[in-house]
């Protein structure tokens, strides 16, 4: 049994219905709807970027007030790690889109490779941190083709 709860699996899996269907219209979509379809897909790629970054306040929010753990993920790396990819993507959102949205899909990509290994410390059995690793990739492979493929669109087809 998945240790992951439905709603959770049905959340995630439905945050890449954005994904898709605006990487399917940037492709496909007649001009101007295209280039809007990109800037929307710039967009909900910064706000999951900062999101998967937000994450680790999240996780660490039942720290405050307690004191200091001394590991210097929780006490420190965590807060800063969550704010850096909030930062990347407002920075993708303020230049050339199809740049914009290889930085956001290289920001997915390298935060999904930092969180495996601190996401040890968030969840309290591995059963559960692995299933969730697992949905996290998926999640992250898919939003990052979609964000890279349209802006391959962009570049090279529509050019």
């Amino acid at each position: 049994m998945n240790p992951i709860p439905p709603l959770v699996r049905k959340l995630g899996y439905a945050g890449l219905i954005p994904f898709i269907g605006l990487a399917l219209m940037v492709q496909l979509a007649p001009t101007p709807m295209n280039y809007l379809s990109a800037e929307s897909l710039a967009g909900y790629g910064a706000v999951i970027t900062s999101f998967m970054g937000a994450l680790h306040w999240g996780a660490n929010l039942h720290l405050l007030g307690k004191a200091p753990a001394g590991d210097r993920w929780e006490d420190r790396n965590a807060w800063i790690w969550g704010v850096i990819p909030a930062l990347v993507a407002w920075v993708a959102l303020h230049i050339y889109i199809p740049v914009g949205l290889l930085i956001l899909a290289s920001t997915l990509i390298i935060q999904r490779n930092i969180d495996q290994n601190t996401y040890q410390y968030y969840f309290s059995d591995e059963a559960t941190r692995s299933a969730f690793m697992t949905m996290r990739n998926r999640l992250t492979y898919v939003a990052a083709a979609c964000l890279t493929w349209a802006s391959l669109v962009i570049l090279f087809i529509q050019a």
